[in-house]
């Protein structure tokens, strides 16, 4: 949708200019004088405002005052002859978003608009960085929007109060604790009684120590009675990450502590009676692993009484924004940093990344940005040099007739190398001027002068 702009000024000649300059990139409305800005702004609120400070009897002062009175208000932009720092000074504490002085550089102008608009974007995203799924209680690390996420909202919400065993299968870093961490807090349990136990990181001994413990002199250097993780969940609940990677004995142990809620210490043979809930997570297909048989059936089912899988970031693009707007607060306030938006091109390389590593990736990019940005806002410059890594190019194909290639670089002519770069962006662009220009990132006025200058 073409943005709408709003001119007020009590020339007609600037009016005019203003109009002609501005109507290709904008749908514009003109006004002379309070009276008729008033009427316009009440019909349809335009997306910006470019007003005159003084307007014969009227001020554009009180114009401003008007569009920021509106429900949602225009991004405002005043222009004067009378420039000062003090007439700028108090129309940017108005609410002024910038003050423009005449004689107008209509190139300026328009440079200054776009921005305008790229900012006023920014700002509505930058405020649905701080929506989350809805009943944050116990929720509140599970942020998105996406129906994959709500859907895992809705499971862990029913489940979280029973004993049922919950699997959680998903590619790594894709936040399969936070869900677990949901599922503890809607439990009901004590808050500090969730264990968790990285299954991957111990070997199967100390595995099977680490998970119910061991009596004194069970084994080598078992100097004392040492109680395992199950008794210290005993009430609460225990969640084993990457559950995929246990051996086929402690997958037998662990078995009998799900079906008979007891446990047995390494080198003892009196049951301990436990009150559990076990949550397991894996980034494997367990089921996979279960036709290969290297994980047992049984124990499988016992563990698969609710699945729950999450979802690749990848597949949820619009759960980035959210995300990054989580981490920007979080980061700020561990490194003591004012918390600060991403520029749309940041936004943008955020949400056209692949993420292969998911959530963690996200998160660990974002806190790059916040470390690394002395800027008011986190621009792309500041993210790490892996999101901004181009996608790999297309297969070549016959370029089609109308595109001109651009001059190779072995000729060294920088002004053949203009004119063919002019040329390739309006075959692109199909002989939009407008679109050429952004595609070659400058103003449609500067496109022309430079196709005049060429005699193009």
């Amino acid at each position: 949708m073409t943005p709408t702009l709003l001119i007020v000024d009590d020339e007609k000649a600037t009016r005019d200019g203003l109009r002609a300059a501005l109507e290709d990139d904008f749908d514009v409305f003109l006004a002379s004088n309070r009276e008729e800005a008033r009427a316009i702004l009440k019909a349809d609120t335009p997306d910006l405002l470019l007003t005159d400070l003084r307007l014969g009897g009227d001020s554009g002062m009180e114009i401003l005052d008007d569009a920021l009175a509106l429900p949602k208000p225009p991004t405002a932009i005043m222009m004067t002859a009378y420039g000062s720092v003090d007439t700028a000074v108090e129309a940017m504490r108005r609410g002024a978003w910038h003050f423009v002085t005449k004689p107008l550089n209509l190139d300026e102008v328009e440079m200054l608009l776009k921005r305008a608009l790229r900012s006023q974007k920014l700002e509505v995203e930058n405020q649905q960085l701080r929506q989350q799924v809805p009943d944050p209680a116990g929720l509140g690390r599970l942020v998105g929007n996406s129906s994959a996420i709500r859907r895992v909202a809705e499971t862990v919400k029913q489940v979280a109060s029973t004993r049922a065993t919950v699997l959680i299968e998903g590619e790594s870093g894709t936040g399969k604790e936070v869900v677990a961490h949901a599922l503890h807090a809607l439990s009901g349990r004590p808050a500090d009684k969730l264990v968790i136990v990285h299954c991957a990181a111990l070997s199967p001994q100390l595995l099977e120590s680490e998970l119910f413990g061991h009596e004194k002199g069970a084994f080598t250097g078992a100097a004392q009675r040492r109680i395992g993780r199950f008794e210290q969940a005993d009430g609460g609940t225990l969640f084993l990450d990457e559950i995929g990677e246990i051996d086929a004995a402690t997958q037998v142990k662990l078995l009998r502590a799900l079906s008979e809620r007891t446990i047995e210490r390494v080198g003892s043979n009196a049951p301990v009676k436990i009150d559990v809930r076990v949550i397991a997570a894996t980034n494997k297909n367990l089921a996979s692993l279960v036709e290969a048989g290297d994980f047992r059936e049984d124990l499988y089912f016992r563990l698969n009484v609710v699945r729950i899988e999450m979802p690749p970031l990848r597949t949820r693009a619009e759960d980035v924004v959210l995300l990054a707007g989580k981490f920007l607060k979080e980061f700020a306030e561990d490194n003591g940093r004012p918390v600060k938006p991403l520029s749309d091109a940041a936004m943008q390389a955020l949400r056209h990344h692949r993420w292969p590593g998911n959530v963690r990736e996200l998160r660990t990019a974002i806190e790059h940005g916040v470390v690394m940005s002395n800027d008011p806002v986190i621009d792309l410059r500041h993210l790490p040099a892996g999101v901004l890594a181009p996608a790999a190019p297309p297969p070549a194909t016959a370029a089609p007739e109308n595109k001109i290639p651009l001059a190779a670089p072995r000729e060294f002519n920088l002004h053949a190398l203009e004119v063919e770069t002019i040329r390739a962006a309006l075959a692109e662009a199909d002989g939009n001027r407008t679109r050429a220009a952004e595609l070659l990132g400058i103003s449609r006025r500067t496109l022309q002068r430079k196709l005049k200058e060429l005699d193009e």
